[in-house]
């Protein structure tokens, strides 16, 4: 019997082809997971010849790469409310959202178990990550135009505190994830910003002097 994805019909050129490869390359994952990932069924899947991906994507890390950075930014916009309580709110809401999904699940597998521990895959997830600081940014800088947030405050640092508690229960502890685990994570963020404990000059500092 042929597979589910056998019968997919052949698309069109260009940004139907990179949104086909990039809705399959996440199906399979899901179905599959990293190490019987191949980008042989990702092509089947997307109804296009393999020889069409490996034109545009050199290697299946390459190809999960693109795709995980492009779903995260569309499955975790970056919000503008006016606010930067309710951005962050926002953001953190989302975040866990997408990780408690099927698909979020089955991103973190492969990003922090089995093969994680690959230098190439290792690559991989500090680009998804990275871009998804720079997609971020904009956050801090509204808020500090507002006045909301000091001009030195590190926006990466600020996003590291607001992901921290949540990625920690979604993969050390196994506790509950939650809109009340987003919402935890924005007061922690927020209280830490306003101590001034997130600022440029101040993040990497020794605790004593």
């Amino acid at each position: 019997m042929k597979s589910d994805h056998s019968t997919a019909q052949p698309v069109g050129r260009g940004a139907k082809v990179l949104a086909a490869v990039h809705a399959a390359t996440l199906a399979e994952l899901v179905d599959k997971g990293y190490a019987a990932f191949s980008v042989e069924n990702v092509a089947q899947r997307a109804g296009v010849h393999k020889t069409t991906v490996y034109r545009r994507w050199k290697d299946r890390v390459s190809l999960l790469t693109e795709a995980l950075a492009e779903h995260m930014a569309m499955d975790i916009p970056v919000p503008d409310t006016g606010a930067i309580e309710t951005d962050l709110r926002a953001l953190a809401r989302s975040l866990v959202q997408s990780f408690t999904s099927p698909t979020g699940q089955a991103i973190l597998a492969a990003m922090f178990t089995g093969a994680a521990h690959l230098p190439e895959l290792a690559a991989a997830r500090r680009h998804v990550f990275d871009d998804r600081l720079v997609r971020a940014e904009p956050v801090v800088a509204r808020a500090i135009e507002r006045g909301e947030l000091a001009g030195d405050t590190d926006p990466a640092e600020l996003f590291k505190t607001l992901a921290a508690p949540i990625y920690l229960r979604l993969l050390i502890t196994a506790d509950p994830v939650d809109e009340a685990t987003a919402d935890q994570a924005v007061r922690v963020t927020l209280a830490a910003v306003r101590a001034g404990a997130l600022g440029a000059a101040r993040v990497g500092e020794p605790a004593y002097g």
